[in-house]
């Protein structure tokens, strides 16, 4: 395994394992986030260990012309009461990620580090957010990072059913995107139209 230093590089992508894990270390500094995101490489790793550096062979992928509304959210779209903004609550979206409640205790992997250094990315402008609101109350939301006309999804949480949904499917349908990278298989994007494409074809796309 591959360990960084200061140097803000990363190895090639033939050195990834099977799971994708590409290199370890390093720290989480804007230079080096943002060298990642352009490179199509994430960090995902839980407190108390190591930056685990990730460039999978098979990314989860959303062309936003694929995008699936089933008939009932196309229901939920017309008639929900929800205020949706962006960037208005990016601090509170991140929280939220960070410690909803998730089954088999998924989001956890969100540490302090991390939220600190997607707060700075968002006062760079390259990190967003989408919020969904219920009076004063945020009740759902999605956050990630914009690599020109790609935005890097990170996570998303809903306190009332759909929210989270309803945040996708604005994103998708009004940030003008190429395309949505949602990092690695979901079944749940996979419902919205989300697909596996190859590492090399990822890399095509992010780079034109």
């Amino acid at each position: 395994m591959i360990w960084l230093s200061e140097k803000i590089a990363f190895p090639s992508y033939e050195h990834a394992t099977h799971d994708g894990v590409l290199a370890l270390g390093g720290d989480l500094s804007e230079k080096r986030l943002i060298h990642a995101y352009k490179n199509g490489i994430f960090p995902w790793f839980s407190d108390g260990e190591p930056i685990v550096w990730y460039c999978p062979a098979k990314r989860m992928v959303l062309y936003p012309e694929a995008l699936k509304v089933s008939k009932s959210m196309r229901q939920v779209l017309k008639k929900h009461p929800y205020v949706l903004t962006e960037n208005r609550a990016f601090k509170e979206v991140i929280f939220n990620c960070k410690h909803i409640d998730r089954k088999e205790g998924l989001g956890t992997w969100i540490t302090n580090d991390m939220e600190q250094a997607y707060l700075k990315l968002h006062t760079m402008g390259i990190a967003k957010s989408i919020e969904v609101w219920h009076g004063e109350e945020l009740v759902g939301g999605l956050y990630g990072v914009e690599i020109g006309n790609v935005f890097c999804g990170e996570s998303m949480f809903s306190k009332i059913s759909n929210t989270s949904k309803l945040a996708f499917i604005h994103l998708v349908k009004n940030g003008g995107y190429r395309l949505i990278d949602c990092q690695v298989y979901n079944p749940h994007l996979e419902s919205l139209g989300a697909k596996e494409i190859s590492r090399n074809l990822f890399l095509q796309l992010l780079k034109s």
